[in-house]
């Protein structure tokens, strides 16, 4: 059942009650909603949990939003129908589970477990959507707001590979745990809240438009010296452009927040703004040049002196806060990570001014102290490094055209920062604005390479049709000669095969899977050392389509682990024709991947845009497991 596309569907008709109160989409939307809940009544858990498997998008959401708009309890039985249990349990119970998980498809179940913990108060919904947030924002989040590479959330200790996969967080990702984000601040409105929602939004999200031909970005690679590719106006429509265009129309929507039992209205976000509470007959206006400048002035206007409450968010990246009415400042004894609440009889003409310079601040790639990012309060400072090899930039309806192909940049050969972090921030607490370009810095002394001393930073937002720095490998001296040492030759062997790929199948994992028509029998799919592996059992299969751009001279890449057991016995077709017999079991043992190349004569090639791989386990046997499948160019010999 195709749940994932069935989702917008619902979303769309929903949206448009909600936002156009259009009647006949309100009926259309409970009847579609009646038709969902009479079609998984026929399915006992355990076959709702093996189709819960698959992405399925926001099923739960849209129920539980049935249910708030009907009060028909059959629909708030189907949004928990749709928690999927291996997920939730884990989350209720605040166990981590997100290793080598689809990102994508987990976010939108937690913004499901939100909206049912919202309308029913279920504290193991409350703990499965609050926990998942937290999980993925402390431990799981790169600086400016994505998480996931290769669309999966990698182990926790191979966050290193953000810094090697072109495929870099995805923004629906983002766009998804700004609403979890926006939801649990419905029910708890904690500061920690809008300060991820202001680092995704500033960071992630205003970056992901072009700002000339308005394509939209589908990964952001933090990979140093890479790029993005954005899609092509009327022509990609990629999940990202759908989210895309909501996420650029949506930037009013979490600025203020309101509580009505408490006659509390919070200033969440510092954007140039105008909120009309029309209930008190309140108007505040925002003005403010914010992040370009460091104060912001809200103007009160009422019909008569009301009281109600201010609560003004403290951000964490200030180094100092003042919030001052008619010479009082309120924020005296605030802390960062608080609200400031004023709370007076408020008449026309008040005017609040807000004072918050912004300090500058290292932040590592989570688990990879080696490399560091640099904010200047919520903003990602990045850099542009040139524009050579921008291949796809501009990407059409293609499969995988919204992957940034070019080749990847030695990592060594990237800009680095040699010193102690006491160093580092020593001379980025001296970086000096570039004249007349606004939020732009050098910092002199910064850059180990002479080639780049003169880099300039400016926010990441502003940085398009360019490779940038993201982050940036940072050690001491020391440290860097001996990495150098260590890594070089490692370094050289990933580039070059990256270089020689001409099509590539990570293996056990649903998106790249789907994207190469993988059939299978008797399979199964696991992970092992941070890896993802795929195998066929007793006479099973598994097979994929590789696209060959009609070279010729290739050589099949596949990755086993080096120590398999017994009954390791398989046949490697193309096309149904027999490449070779294969056996793993005792062939190496070794506690190590293996790489094996197989080369591909040239009849089982030739004329054609795609091959079929197929691996055929023996009667009994396994084939497999396969970790890394690529189809590769055969380098000339010397």
């Amino acid at each position: 059942m195709p749940w994932y596309n069935l989702h917008k569907t619902y979303a769309g008709l929903r949206d448009a009650w909600l936002y156009a109160h259009n009647v006949q989409a309100r009926q259309m939307f409970l009847e579609l909603c009646d038709w969902g809940v009479e079609i998984i009544s026929h399915l006992d858990d355990n076959q709702m949990e093996s189709m819960l498997a698959n992405e399925f998008g926001g099923m739960n959401e849209v129920f539980a939003d049935a249910y708030q708009l009907s009060a028909k309890p059959e629909y708030l039985t189907a949004a928990k129908r749709f928690s999927h249990r291996q997920l939730f349990d884990s989350m209720a119970r605040h166990v981590d589970n997100l290793d080598n998980m689809h990102a994508n498809t987990q976010v939108p179940k937690a913004v499901g477990y939100q909206r049912v913990a919202e309308l029913t108060n279920d504290s193991a919904y409350i703990h499965a959507s609050a926990f998942f947030w937290e999980t993925v924002v402390r431990k799981r989040t790169l600086a400016f707001g994505g998480n996931s590479r290769s669309e999966y959330f990698p182990e926790l200790n191979k966050h290193s590979d953000f810094i090697h996969e072109r495929q870099g967080p995805e923004s629906c990702n983002t766009y998804n745990m700004m609403k979890l984000t926006e939801g649990l601040f419905r029910m708890d409105p904690k500061v920690e809240y809008v300060d991820y929602y202001e680092r995704a939004m500033y960071n992630h999200i205003l970056s992901t438009q072009h700002p000339e031909h308005g394509g939209y970005v589908y990964f952001t690679p933090a990979v140093p010296g890479h790029y993005r590719v954005y899609s092509a106006p009327e022509k990609a429509m990629w999940c990202c452009v759908g989210s895309g265009m909501e996420n650029h129309a949506r930037y009013g929507q979490f600025i203020y927040m309101h509580n009505d039992n408490q006659d509390e209205v919070f200033v969440n976000l510092f954007v140039p703004s105008e909120l009309n509470w029309k209930d008190k007959k309140v108007t505040i206006t925002q003005h403010t040049d914010f992040p370009a400048g460091e104060k912001s002035q809200l103007h009160i206007d009422v019909s008569k002196s009301t009281r109600f409450t201010l609560k003004i968010r403290h951000p964490w990246w200030a180094s100092s806060f003042s919030a001052r009415v008619n010479g009082v400042d309120y924020a005296l004894n605030s802390r960062p990570g608080t609200y400031v609440g004023i709370q007076r009889k408020w008449k026309k003409g008040d005017v609040v001014e807000l004072s918050m310079p912004m300090k500058v601040t290292v932040e590592e790639l989570p688990n990879v102290p080696s490399m560091i990012a640099i904010m200047r309060g919520p903003l990602l400072l990045a850099a542009k490094t040139n524009a050579e090899n921008l291949y796809g930039l501009v990407a059409g309806d293609g499969r995988w055209e919204h992957i940034a192909h070019g080749p990847l940049v030695p990592l060594l050969e990237t800009p680095r920062i040699i010193g102690s972090r006491d160093e580092i921030l020593a001379k980025l607490a001296k970086m000096e604005p570039v004249e007349g370009k606004e939020l732009c810095f050098r910092v002199p002394g910064l850059i180990a390479q002479k080639e780049y001393e003169n880099l300039v930073f400016e926010p990441f937002y502003a940085i398009h049709d360019s490779r940038y720095m993201m982050y940036w490998l940072s050690m001491t001296a020391g440290e860097f000669e001996k990495y150098k040492a260590e890594k070089a030759e490692e370094e050289h062997t990933k580039l070059v095969l990256d270089a020689r790929t001409i099509d590539r199948v990570d293996t056990g994992k649903q998106q790249p899977e789907s994207d190469h028509a993988m059939k299978s029998q008797h399979s199964h799919r696991g992970s092992h050392l941070g890896e993802s592996w795929r195998d066929a059992r007793n006479g099973g299969f598994v097979e994929y389509t590789l696209k060959t751009n009609q070279e010729q001279n290739l050589s099949l890449m596949v990755r086993y682990w080096g120590n398999e057991g017994p009954d390791r016995q398989f046949d490697i077709l193309i096309d149904g024709q027999l490449l070779r017999s294969e056996k793993l079991s005792d062939k190496w043992r070794r506690d190590t991947f293996m790489n094996v190349e197989y080369t591909l004569p040239a009849d089982l090639t030739a004329a054609k845009t795609a091959i079929v791989v197929r691996f055929q386990s023996k009667p009994g046997a396994i084939a497999g497991g396969i970790f890394d499948l690529r189809l590769l160019r055969v380098l000339p010999s010397n």
